[in-house]
């Protein structure tokens, strides 16, 4: 019985993706590599080019999604958190623009997009960034949650990727 780990999601089959290990016997995380050569632009560049409207630099200002071609699977009562690798903003500039990536367990297979991990970076330097496929980009720790007294919580995940807490109403 399966009780926690990593597989290659199916458009990822054929592309050499290795599967998340741990760098050493006592790493709490697994390391997570880039699935596809990816440009992260600078976002001081990005800014300063495109003070055209606000409504226009929010579309040019997000952050990018760096593929894994990885998918993980856990307990219902587990999450896998995403975390930058160290040595990312004091070398590259690179920071994860979420802070915590939070991989809930029933997003493993959902129908959107298998459960593809991604990593949301921004660029805060003043070049742009390439990370190449098969790069180190950040790291995996499996870890238990606990619910409050009282939990109602009756949704179903109805998709992929940002899709827990939406409703119909949003």
């Amino acid at each position: 019985m399966k009780k926690r780990g990593f597989e290659v999601i199916s458009a990822y089959q054929d592309q050499n993706i290795q599967v998340p290990q741990r760098a050493t016997r006592h790493a709490a995380g697994y390391d997570f590599e880039a699935a596809a050569d990816i440009v992260i632009p600078a976002f001081w560049k990005q800014l300063f080019q495109h003070v055209s409207g606000e409504e226009q630099s929010q579309k040019i200002m997000k952050p990018v999604l760096v593929p894994t071609g990885i998918k993980a699977y856990m307990g219902e009562d587990e999450y896998l958190q995403l975390a930058n690798r160290s040595s990312n903003p004091l070398k590259r500039f690179l920071s994860l623009s979420n802070g915590v990536g939070v991989i809930d367990s029933d997003y493993y297979n959902n129908p959107d997009n298998e459960g593809h991990i991604m990593f949301q970076f921004t660029n805060f330097g003043l070049t742009d960034v390439t990370i190449k496929k098969g790069e180190r980009i950040g790291q995996g720790i499996f870890l238990p949650f606990l619910k409050a007294d009282g939990d109602q919580s009756s949704m179903e995940r109805s998709g992929g990727f940002g899709s827990s807490g939406t409703n119909q109403n949003n």
